[in-house]
């Protein structure tokens, strides 16, 4: 498609209004469009509490927040402070919110649209330019494609946060991470799993680290009851748990922002995913991911990223969890066993050291 035409240091924004892990798959994009417009002040606009995972991310000028749920008056100042502000304005999501705000705050437009609907016949005869998602596509490919419909080259590399600081209280020895707590319990792996795998590791000589947010404190104390762990939940910032991952010998989370993160920066991580489909929500490894992910397995490779599954008949179901509900357990993950994990932990060490 023929490139888009801006001005000279065109002010550019961002829309992803989504989860963590969403925002930080949407930094290849940012990227890409920074490499093309170098001279460009790039902003992005997030949900408050998710624009920590893009600190420090030298693509960009500035970083603009919104309440998930926010206030009529809180709204209308933000389509105040954006309207007409930007000389293009990127939706990377379908929905009306993202892309309304796109076509507020830029002078032109872009982002994806469902397949059909009136909805869609509406979005693509208002954006400057559109196409249609692809949710069979890995996520990061799929938001890749609006610097297509740009006109520019693709930069397919997940931007980790940055800055200074070290993390404290680290082991002497060589470490692992664990990040134990995902957002939804149907994601959960359960608690015998996790001290099996911290035993595991005390076995192979390594330290373990385990992270999480201040808001899971309650089921971490659960799971590290007189455990040997250094405990970092809720102590330190996005830069330095990008650093500290990246230090580790490996990483061992669940289907989760962090998880991607880890993936990022390049350590060798293993992730245990349930329900979802790694055919678009499989971590997406340092070097780009050259082979999709298979829709399930025992322990694929791509790149420095270990995907462990129990494949049961069902997976992946694509649901949340058993009783389809965000507290529901998920069978695929309460069967998955710690020796199948150290097992991938054991290959991503083998790496680690042959490196």
């Amino acid at each position: 498609m023929k490139p888009l035409r801006l001005p000279p240091a065109p002010r550019v924004l961002v829309v992803a209004l989504r989860r963590l892990g969403d925002v930080l798959l949407t930094t290849p994009l940012i990227r890409s469009v920074k490499r093309a417009f170098p001279d460009a002040a790039i902003d992005a606009l997030v949900f408050a509490g998710t624009e920590g995972i893009l600190a420090g991310n030298p693509d960009l000028a500035a970083t603009l927040t919104i309440p998930q749920r926010p206030r009529a008056s809180e709204t209308l100042s933000l389509l105040w402070r954006l309207w007409r502000r930007y000389d293009l304005a990127l939706s990377t999501q379908t929905g009306d919110r993202p892309t309304v705000l796109a076509l507020i705050a830029g002078r032109q437009s872009a982002g994806p649209v469902e397949a059909d609907g009136l909805a869609a016949t509406v979005k693509r005869f208002a954006l400057s330019r559109s196409y249609q998602t692809d949710r069979e596509q890995h996520r990061v490919l799929d938001v890749l494609r609006l610097a297509e419909v740009l006109g520019i080259p693709a930069q397919a590399e997940i931007v980790c946060p940055a800055g200074a600081g070290r993390a404290p209280l680290l082991p002497p020895q060589p470490y692992a991470v664990i990040h134990a707590a995902p957002m939804f319990t149907y994601k959960r792996w359960p608690i015998g799993g996790w001290r099996q795998l911290a035993a595991g590791l005390r076995d192979r000589g390594l330290g373990t680290v385990v992270t999480g947010a201040a808001a899971d404190r309650a089921y971490l104390n659960e799971v590290w009851a007189d455990s040997d762990v250094v405990r970092l939940d809720g102590k330190i910032e996005w830069p330095e748990l990008s650093a500290l991952i990246a230090g580790a010998r490996a990483y061992i989370g669940p289907d989760t922002a962090i998880t991607h993160l880890a993936a990022a920066t390049g350590a060798p991580s293993v992730a245990l995913f349930g329900p979802s489909d790694p055919r678009v929500w499989g971590p997406w490894p340092a070097g780009g991911l050259e082979r999709p992910w298979a829709a399930s397995g025992t322990i694929q490779r791509r790149g420095n990223v270990w995907l462990v599954q129990n494949p049961l008949p069902c997976l992946p179901c694509r649901q949340e969890g058993c009783d389809r509900r965000l507290d529901s357990h998920s069978q695929c993950l309460d069967e998955l066993s710690a020796d199948q994990v150290l097992d991938a932990v054991d290959q991503a060490l083998a790496v680690r050291q042959a490196a």
